[in-house]
């Protein structure tokens, strides 16, 4: 049982710390407006000051997944980061890129379900009780 609990804490904290990387590296990447991030989001058609709006959020996400608590606050940021990611996804295919080259982007989504399930009861939201009929 304590292994299980232990192997479940390990993949989690993987997880999360590739997600965290990749979105944060990305994010600075944005911000700092570097060429193959500002020729990626013009080739999809998007406007340059679109990047700025995404790095904040993508660093401001980064940091609510790895601080303890702010519990709804998290769900916020998964959720972000899976529009962010799925909607990469579409706009890259939607652009003319060939399946394989969303590779990154799958591998994201992937990344971020698997920390949202895998995460510890104490980064979950409290289950709902005593709702109104």
């Amino acid at each position: 049982m304590q292994s299980t609990t232990k192997g479940r804490k390990a993949a989690y904290w993987i997880t999360t710390g590739l997600l965290a990387a990749g979105m944060l590296s990305g994010g600075i990447a944005q911000l700092l407006r570097t060429p193959s991030t500002t020729q990626g989001i013009v080739h999809l058609g998007y406007p340059v000051y679109l990047m700025t709006i995404l790095a904040c959020w993508k660093i401001l996400g980064v940091a609510v997944l790895l601080l303890p608590r702010l519990t709804l606050v998290k769900e916020w940021a998964y959720a972000g980061f899976f529009f962010l990611m799925t909607g990469a996804t579409i706009s890259h295919l939607a652009s003319g890129d060939r399946p394989g080259e969303v590779t990154a982007q799958l591998i994201f989504v992937v990344l971020i379900v698997l920390s949202w399930y895998l995460r510890p009861a104490n980064r979950r939201l409290a289950a709902v009780t005593n709702l109104p009929d």
